[in-house]
């Protein structure tokens, strides 16, 4: 691990315009750069680069940052590479901090594990090229496939021997210890006259004998394109009658199957570019699609996907599109974890391949631009897909009502309301019901969802400021009519954005990120007596705390946490802090809070006083909170329209609708509004 002397060192050496400059043809621009965007397909100048805040920005895409962030988004790689690639840059050594006798013997282990992978992949890769039975075998066996030599190449494809041991004999020749063999799963030890075989090291008598020997072999490279597992599969003509024609590295120290996804290193920059990740089931037909010309496909090699891998997906982007056979294997592949990909905000489509044909097959049979022409005209978005196969047709009600709700169950877990509205109106208006009805329906997801998984609401901070402090007079302290629901619930004045939440929302995280540690109120005494400063984070955490109410973006609500916790360190700045986060979303999305189009090409910036600093956050945490008081009477006048004959419940939501309304009144007159009713 980088010690923080060293990482201090690396980001003040980094240049924004040096880094970009390696990947991008920058042309001054009064005192700035500007070139085409290397993250979307720009053919005017989009791209800003910014010498003096040491940052850059896309006015069209929305990508940039700093150098580090820079790195991480161009390159796909991680936090310690980008400080790698820069210390290397600019001839920093790099200092690891020490560590523990155990930490550094766990490190070692993996590292010895990654590079006995490294070597076997080659030693395979060698064999297919140049042994005379890997190329009589293996690599005829590619060759009748179709496949390419430039993508055997670029996958590293290669062959195992027949023999037993041929492999752990070339490595333990090589000097690579039998035990980091069994550990990676190259190899397993099988004991004399024992038909069974063991993956742990160091069994009596044990021989070690190859997993994959006879088989061709795909291997497995993780995001930073390192080795971390191999597929073997047997050759056609022992396929017949064989149950299992594929063997899969086991779990191991580096390799666990529900992180990775085959095809992600060579996919990750295709995947960015085009925006839009194509779902697979195996290996071949990852090779197949690249061979025409498509490079953003993965493989999840046949299993349902996890949280993991989505998560690894979507930080290149929420476009999706499974693509597998028509058979009923492939309708079940398709189905499986499409709830967790729309729960995660993916928009997911769908295209089953004519019967008889997987993406492999189908590849090989048509021309790259047959291939993409097919995908544009065929695919169609879940819902549509779901509904198609599972409601339309269905004559017996009790298939057809199941059917229903588990599209309306799909449908609930989008987070983007809009999104989620379009999608119910489009379904509703598909299978002839009542909108109205299906609302209803999805009402109860939600709420059984809300109630098994709570969201918990922060809580406010010891020592409630005394009532005679300002901040009492320009801000409501009286909880909330309804219960303290949080932004995260109502929306928190979120209009559709499910990302980062609404207008006022991002208004007052952009106060956060560019002043977050000022401080707008000094010396205030709270109830217990003490006497504490405010900083612009700590205000608006404490304001928003005494209702319970948080934002509706995670990534604002992390954000703002941050910036209170770091706010009192010595030197501190929040800007700075946030635009050169670890985390490449919390960083681009400083960056573009951080970055205003007209402050990029003029010379002069007027630095706000510390009184219109002030009086902007408490205006903007006004106009926030009315904006949720504003969405609560919405939503209790939708509930009085559906309460008809129950008088009960309409006298509640009356007597709830006059108190929410007072409070709104209350607000409007604080910020001088016109908006009061009576």
């Amino acid at each position: 691990m980088i010690d923080r002397a060293t990482v201090d060192r690396i980001l003040d050496a980094a240049r924004i315009v040096d880094v970009v400059g390696e990947f991008v043809t920058l042309r001054k621009s009064g005192v700035n750069y500007k070139g085409l965007c290397p993250f979307h397909d720009d053919r005017n100048p989009s791209f800003m680069v910014s010498p003096a805040k040491n940052i850059c920005h896309c006015f069209v895409c929305g990508k940039g940052g700093t150098p580090v962030s820079f790195l991480m988004e161009h390159e796909q790689i991680t936090y310690p590479e980008a400080l790698h690639w820069l210390a290397k840059k600019y001839n920093i050594e790099v200092v690891e901090k020490e560590l523990t006798d155990e930490q550094r013997q766990e490190q070692s282990e993996r590292e010895s594990m990654f590079v006995v992978n490294e070597w076997a992949m080659n030693y395979f890769h060698d064999v297919l090229k140049n042994d005379p039975d890997g190329v009589a075998i293996g690599r005829q066996y590619f060759r009748s496939r179709g496949i390419r030599d430039d993508i055997i190449e670029k996958f590293q494809l290669g062959f195992a021997l027949p023999k037993r041991d041929a492999m752990a004999q070339a490595a333990v020749k090589a000097g690579y210890k039998p035990e980091f063999l069994v550990k990676t799963g190259l190899c397993y030890e099988r004991t004399e006259n024992e038909s069974n075989h063991t993956s742990q090291p160091s069994a009596p008598n044990a021989q070690l004998t190859d997993r994959y020997r006879g088989r061709v072999i795909f291997p497995w490279l993780n995001i930073s394109g390192k080795v971390v597992a191999f597929g073997g599969r047997l050759l056609d003509s022992r396929t017949k009658g064989v149950a299992q024609k594929y063997v899969n590295s086991p779990e191991s120290e580096i390799y666990h199957k529900e992180r990775e996804l085959y095809g992600i290193y060579q996919a990750k920059r295709a995947i960015v570019k085009e925006d839009r990740v194509f779902m697979v089931e195996g290996y071949t037909d990852v090779i197949a699609m690249h061979q025409a010309g498509i490079e953003n496909v993965v493989a999840n090699s046949g299993t349902a996907l996890s949280m993991h891998q989505i998560h690894m997906l979507h930080r290149f982007t929420q476009n999706i599109t499974l693509l597998y056979d028509g058979d009923e294997a492939g309708i079940h592949a398709a189905m499986r974890g499409t709830d967790m990909l729309l729960s995660e905000g993916m928009n997911i489509k769908v295209l089953l391949l004519p019967d008889g044909d997987d993406p492999d097959s189908f590849a090989r049979k048509h021309s790259s631009d047959e291939l993409r022409r097919y995908i544009d005209e065929h695919q169609t978005d879940f819902i549509t897909f779901k509904s198609r196969l599972t409601v339309e047709n269905v004559t017996d009600p009790v298939k057809r009502s199941e059917a229903i709700g588990s599209i309306v169950k799909s449908i609930s877990v989008i987070p983007d309301q809009i999104l989620r509205s379009t999608y119910l109106t489009d379904f509703s208006q598909r299978i002839g019901m009542k909108e109205q009805t299906l609302v209803a329906e999805m009402n109860k997801y939600i709420r059984n969802a809300t109630t098994q998984t709570p969201t918990p609401n922060p809580s406010p901070r010891e020592g409630s400021l005394n009532s005679s402090s300002p901040d009492t007079s320009n801000t409501t302290q009286s909880p909330l009519p309804w219960g303290g629901v949080g932004g995260g619930s109502q929306g928190g004045g979120s209009q559709g954005d499910g990302s980062h939440g609404g207008m006022l929302e991002q208004l007052l995280i952009r106060e956060v990120v560019r002043h977050g540690e000022e401080i707008i109120y000094d010396d205030i005494e709270t109830d217990d007596g003490q006497h504490i400063s405010l900083s612009v984070a700590e205000y608006i955490d404490f304001d928003l705390s005494q209702d319970g109410l948080q934002f509706a973006s995670p990534l604002n609500n992390q954000i703002l946490a941050e910036a209170v916790a770091h706010c009192k360190e010595p030197g501190f700045k929040a800007e700075t802090y946030f635009c050169s986060h670890p985390d490449i979303e919390v960083s681009r999305h400083a960056t573009h809070l951080a970055i205003d189009r007209h402050q990029l090409g003029g010379r002069f910036v007027m630095q706000p006083r510390e009184d219109s600093l002030r009086q902007r956050v408490l205006h903007l945490i006004m106009d926030y909170r009315l904006e949720i008081v504003e969405q609560h009477l919405r939503k209790i006048q939708l509930q009085l329209r559906q309460a008809t004959g129950d008088m009960n419940n309409m006298m509640q939501l009356m007597k709830d609708y006059k108190e929410t309304q007072e409070l709104r009144n209350m607000l409007a007159k604080k910020l001088g509004s016109d908006l009061i009713v009576t």
